[in-house]
């Protein structure tokens, strides 16, 4: 199995670069050419902005070669695996890979309470009111590694750590206060990192499909905040990036599969393009076969042993619900496909595959004198 994700350059790395300028512990190399700009430029804050969805590739369709943030672009970097939300931020969040936190993906399988559950939203999957389970909510707080930099910032140093969000609490209100949150915070006195994130133009993508009239006005709006925050700040390092890419699907239902979905001992894990696969034990032969006679020209099969052995979601101390919310197969998109069942949703681009649209994201680094 050939791992396409650089875990000696992804956003792993990029945050334990961070976490080595705010003098925290780090547990997997930094990148050492954003070590010598702080180094050199020693200052005060440290803003990293994380556009949902905005790969490196969908930036160069939609963004002029002499726009703002390609100029800035130091280069396109990997994400972690899969390329999702639920793994890619708290990666970038922690300085941890999936493997250590435990956070894999948008659906996850909870063995403690025999279901799988939409990670974020603490509710099954399929369950689109997204009604909170207490069990999934202890089971998560029990198991998963989540602690941020800025949380141990605040806990562990005398500098500040800022988290901007549009949801839970002290949520932004909307993009004019996430950027006037920024520069206020940023001339404020003392050392501080904020970290803020920006559901477009994933959420958008996600609607009407990637390449559309609509994603590039939202980029361009994206490059034109950013360019015009970096004018009103001094003694600041403004990282841009995106937790993953996207890419344009077409979906396939495993319900028009009989002879697959009777092989299947539960609900499909993980992502459409990233599927996790649990197995009856006497079916495990025959779901191959049929895997790979229907789907082999659109997905890559792998075993639970194999998935394990390629360190697939990174190097690192497994978390200890790693192996029970892995499955027995993993099935990876590699061209424009996915797979749907009980409770996934249609949408019109997906990621989490393993093309470059998809696993490729920005590393942009703005120098605010």
């Amino acid at each position: 199995m050939i791992v396409k994700n650089n875990y000696n350059e992804c956003l792993t790395n990029l945050a334990c670069s961070v976490r080595k300028y705010f003098g925290l512990e780090y547990k997997h190399n930094t990148l050492d050419y954003i070590d010598k700009i702080l180094e050199e430029k020693h200052p005060k804050n440290i803003v990293t902005i994380l556009c949902d969805g905005m790969g490196s590739n969908i930036m160069d369709r939609m963004l002029d070669k002499d726009s703002f943030l390609i100029k800035n672009r130091i280069k396109p970097i990997t994400t972690v695996f899969p390329a999702t939300t639920v793994a890619a931020t708290t990666s970038m969040m922690t300085g941890l890979n999936p493997v250590e936190t435990g956070m894999l993906g948008w659906d996850m399988y909870y063995k403690d309470i025999d279901k799988t559950i939409t990670v974020f939203m603490n509710s099954e999957k399929g369950d689109f009111e997204y009604k909170p389970l207490q069990e999934a909510i202890d089971y998560n707080s029990k198991h998963m590694i989540r602690k941020t930099i800025m949380d141990e910032l605040n806990e562990k140093s005398d500098y500040k750590g800022y988290t901007l969000l549009p949801f839970g609490e002290n949520a932004y209100k909307d993009l004019d206060d996430m950027y006037k949150i920024i520069e206020d915070k940023c001339n404020e006195e003392g050392m501080k990192y904020i970290y803020a994130y920006d559901t477009d133009p994933d959420h958008t993508m996600h609607e009407i499909g990637c390449d559309k009239p609509e994603i590039k006005s939202i980029i361009e709006d994206i490059n034109k905040r950013v360019e015009e925050l970096s004018g009103k700040l001094n003694d600041t390092i403004i990282f841009v990036v995106a937790d993953h890419g996207h890419h344009n699907v077409e979906n396939l239902f495993i319900k028009d599969y009989p002879d697959i979905e009777e092989c299947l001992l539960r609900n499909t894990s993980l992502e459409p393009r990233a599927v996790n696969f649990f197995i009856k034990p006497d079916k495990k032969d025959i779901f191959e076969k049929l895997f790979n006679k229907y789907f082999s020209n659109d997905f890559d099969l792998y075993s639970m042993e194999e998935v394990i052995e390629s360190k697939l979601f990174g190097d690192g101390v497994e978390n200890e619900i790693f192996r029970d919310a892995l499955g027995d197969y993993l099935a990876i998109g590699k061209t424009d496909k996915t797979l749907l069942y009980v409770g996934s949703e249609v949408l019109k681009s997906q990621h989490a595959g393993y093309t470059e649209d998809e696993i490729l994201v920005p590393l942009i680094v703005i120098d605010c004198k």
